[in-house]
């Protein structure tokens, strides 16, 4: 069949299966191999490059380089016009201390959630450039990857690992930033001291030069391969890596999950159960480990700050509270239990210092939260491939938006990301103050009660993608997790609404596969091997 020159076409006329002779259950399942034939044609009619969510896509490029220069812009009026370690101060002297610092939280926390929508926006650019990589190298295997722990060949490719690596350095320090942009201000006056919100000059132009640097790296991974397509759907993707003949199904493998990829294929029966993530995809279990050693790290790291405050006596006159049922809080108090250590001067040196201690304990949590991207896209691609044998159907094409709210565990990610974060800069909390314009010597405090509760945050956070990554799926669906190999040899029939069931019987073989019509249910007592395995009778 010639390719089509309208990839998004509607609709999908699959060509007519070959027709076979019938083989006898005597000749055996090596003569069946031998003889089989390709039960449909490879080359698809159908697949959605999705424009509309490249169009997405690029909105929400523009949109962070907007907010990337503005922050640049800011930036340098602020540097200009104070110097390098001043600060545009806002008075708030009729506001009482709490509310202040109070606002400033807020304050950290829409600027994390800003963060957040820029860089999950670079990051989606960026993911399909890598996954358009990897598939032009025949080393695609999962439709969804781990972005920064992944790297196409070469290492000067935009989509290589050395600008991989130094994109996940950069998110890092994109949350660093937020996490420094915002801090109190105390201006001396001859009767009182006016307090207020200051911003931070220096911190808004790294954040600034690190988003912008992010958009860089990822449009250049774009330019350097072709996008087959934009959309996140794995069917989508299948099509086109089957389309453009960079994958071929395998026969014979109608009823084989992703989990049975070593196993030669041949016939099975329909099995009750189907695996889990954890089992059906290598990188979630290093995950889930990593996930579960970040709350093992943070509680350590709790009972550490426990331990020096109660072994140094220096601590007790600045933070002379232990930590007790009456002095935990949310948000860090006058009666909060903390260790405080001073970083001398306010100099570029002191400068570097600040972001490394940051980085250093800040990373983890960022790594972490960016992995469990994997878990969350896992589970979205085989819920969505489980709708085949729903009433209504699978649609094959995604909206890049809606699929955020459309999926509880994207949504459930989407809102941890900047809320751990902002959790983060309570527990870790490098006290930027501004006295008549000008920082003074950064302050860093660590806070036992809210390092104990980002950790038990961590806790819950970890215990609920460990449940849904070792959660079994029931019924005879073969699961696939986004796997594009097993959904090349499992979807016989493209058409942008499938269903999958029960399409051919057989002697001694049935047949299972897709149609854009609703099928039967499996037989749980039959033996199926793929079209062409045996002789059919086709159902009525």
């Amino acid at each position: 069949m010639a390719a089509s020159s309208k990839p998004t076409e509607e609709n999908f006329h699959p060509s007519t299966l070959l027709a076979y002779d019938a083989l006898s259950y005597q000749q055996g399942f090596d003569l069946i191999i031998s003889d089989a034939k390709i039960t449909a044609d490879t080359k698809t009619d159908f697949y959605d490059r999705s424009l509309t969510s490249r169009r997405y896509a690029l909105i929400g490029v523009a949109c962070s380089s907007i907010f990337s220069c503005s922050c640049i812009v800011a930036g340098i009026v602020i540097v200009a016009n104070y110097g390098t370690f001043g600060v545009f101060a806002v008075n708030l002297e009729t506001y009482a201390l709490r509310e202040i610092l109070l606002l400033r939280e807020i304050l950290g926390l829409t600027l994390n959630l800003i963060v957040t929508l820029c860089t999950e926006s670079i990051g989606f650019v960026h993911g399909i450039a890598l996954r358009s990589a990897l598939a032009s190298e025949s080393r695609l295997r999962f439709n969804t990857n781990l972005r920064l722990l992944t790297a196409a060949r070469g290492w000067y490719n935009p989509n290589g690992a050395l600008l991989s690596g130094i994109s996940a350095i950069l998110l890092i320090i994109s949350y660093n930033s937020a996490s420094l942009a915002v801090c109190y201000d105390v201006e001396t006056q001859p009767q009182t001291d006016v307090q207020g919100i200051a911003f931070a000059g220096l911190a808004f132009l790294i954040l600034g030069v690190v988003l912008l640097l992010q958009v860089m790296i990822a449009l250049s991974g774009v330019r350097a391969v072709k996008i087959l397509t934009w959309s996140s759907s794995p069917f989508d993707l299948t099509a086109a890596l089957v389309h453009h003949t960079q994958l071929t199904p395998a026969t014979c493998r109608c009823m084989r999950s992703v989990c049975d990829l070593d196993i030669d294929g041949g016939p099975a029966k329909p099995s009750e159960a189907q695996p889990s993530a954890w089992d059906a995809h290598p990188s979630i279990r290093k995950v889930i480990i990593f996930l579960w050693v970040t709350v093992a790290a943070c509680a350590g790291w709790a009972a550490f700050v426990m331990y020096i405050w109660d072994k140094d006596v220096g601590m007790h006159p600045v933070s002379p509270n232990a930590l007790t049922s009456q002095t935990w809080s949310f948000l860090p108090g006058e009666l909060s239990n903390f260790i405080w250590y001073i970083l001398p001067g306010a100099d570029p040196v002191v400068c570097i210092l600040v972001f490394v201690n940051m980085v250093v304990v800040q990373g983890p949590l960022t790594l972490g939260l960016h992995c469990s991207e994997l878990i969350a896209n896992v589970i979205r691609d085989e819920k969505q491939w489980r709708r085949a044998t729903g009433r209504k159907g699978l649609m094959t094409a995604m909206n890049p938006v809606m699929m955020i709210f459309a999926h509880p565990i994207c949504l459930v990610l989407f809102v941890a990301k900047p809320f751990l974060h902002w959790m983060f800069g309570l527990s870790f909390n490098i006290l930027i103050t501004a006295y008549d314009g000008e920082l003074v010597q950064p302050v860093v405090l660590m806070f036992t009660a809210q390092i104990w509760n980002l950790c038990i945050m961590l806790f819950i956070f970890a215990c609920f993608f460990t449940f849904i990554a070792l959660c079994r799926l029931r019924g005879p669906q073969p699961a696939t997790y986004g796997h594009v190999q097993t959904l090349a040899n499992l979807v016989d029939e493209w058409s942008p609404v499938m269903w999958w069931g029960h399409k051919e019987d057989g002697i001694p073989y049935c047949h299972a596969g897709t149609s854009d019509h609703p099928l039967p249910d499996v037989k749980m007592d039959c033996t199926y091997a793929g079209s062409g395995a045996g002789s059919r009778v086709p159902l009525s």
